[in-house]
């Protein structure tokens, strides 16, 4: 292990943020997550732990001071979220993270670690999606990512910046999501006998919640030497292959209806492969993992679970 740390992870109470805490707290590091908490806080206390409940877009309430690393993960995440409030998702998802670094340039931290989007491609018909070409974002959530991402990179000259691109997030987490498309097919053939798929051609990357987070730990370990724009997915396959896969292991039927969402990209994570990271985790492991954490009781078809319903919940409730 290296050396012990001081980190900031924004969004450390989500999906991938509470697990992602948790690696980093046993790894030895001090960690102090910053986190809205609109789907609670699933961290149990822990002596080099710090919780601060706090909107990111009050800058002022988040702490910088001896912080050796920031990873970003705060956001609106997903287009649904982001359309339903369009001043939010560019306030959350842009502007506090050009502040953000600019307040880590200040306090002289020396790496920012940002969680971006697979999705700022668009629609992509290349076999090899790579980090070169052209970024097309057809949504809201796509385009301040892209923004986000060019915001950063003009700091690069003043702080380390690590840039990664995940593809669809699989498995299971303390803070659970169902609005992914490899759980929520899971979860479809676990509480109903059957699986919707609208259209199915759709060919989308997918990476294991284990491995995205093994990926972070990765630029934590050498993210100086490889500064710039990562790829993260290692699984392309269509809605259709999910569902199909989902069925070997819980018996469901497989219903086809037309889709108006035609997205469909790949991602080639070569650039991130060639750096030394390896992953270990499939598509099938998050499957099983979500039947076992059902089948013991420890995981239910919840609206919390389910980002749209939680946000047009808390929109009702202001």
């Amino acid at each position: 292990m290296s050396k012990s740390l001081n980190l900031l992870v924004t969004g450390g109470c989500g999906y991938v943020g509470t697990p992602l805490t948790q690696s980093l707290l046993a790894q030895g590091h001090k960690v102090t997550v910053v986190d809205i908490q609109w789907f609670g806080n699933y961290l149990p206390p822990h002596p080099d732990l710090t919780v601060i409940r706090a909107d990111i877009r009050d800058i002022d309430a988040v702490p910088m001071e001896g912080i050796d690393t920031i990873l970003h993960l705060a956001n609106v995440a997903n287009d649904p979220c982001a359309d339903l409030d369009s001043k939010l998702n560019w306030e959350v998802n842009a502007l506090a993270t050009m502040r953000l670094v600019e307040k880590a340039i200040a306090h002289g931290v020396g790496q920012f670690i940002y969680a971006s989007s697979g999705s700022v491609y668009g629609v992509k018909e290349e076999e090899r999606v790579t980090e070169e070409l052209s970024l097309v974002p057809i949504s809201d959530y796509n385009k301040t990512k892209m923004v986000s991402e060019r915001v950063l990179l003009s700091y690069a000259d003043k702080i380390c910046v690590n840039i990664v691109r995940p593809a669809t997030v699989c498995g299971v987490s303390p803070r659970q999501r169902l609005d992914l498309s490899v759980n929520i097919l899971t979860m479809s053939a676990l509480t109903k006998g059957v699986i919707t798929v609208f259209g199915g051609d759709q060919t989308r990357p997918n990476i294991h919640l284990r491995d995205m987070i093994r990926v972070y730990h990765h630029f934590l370990e050498c993210g100086r030497e490889f500064t710039g724009i990562y790829n993260a997915g290692f699984e392309n396959i269509s809605i259709r292959q999910i569902a199909e896969m989902v069925t070997k292991h819980v018996p469901a039927e497989i219903v086809c209806t037309p889709s108006n969402d035609p997205r469909s990209y790949r991602l080639c994570s070569d650039k991130l492969l060639a750096t030394g990271f390896t992953p270990s985790f499939c598509v099938e492991d998050a499957i099983l993992e979500v039947k076992a954490a059902f089948e013991a009781g420890l995981l239910r078809d919840e609206d919390n679970s389910y980002n749209i319903k939680t946000m047009k919940r808390l929109a009702v409730a202001a």
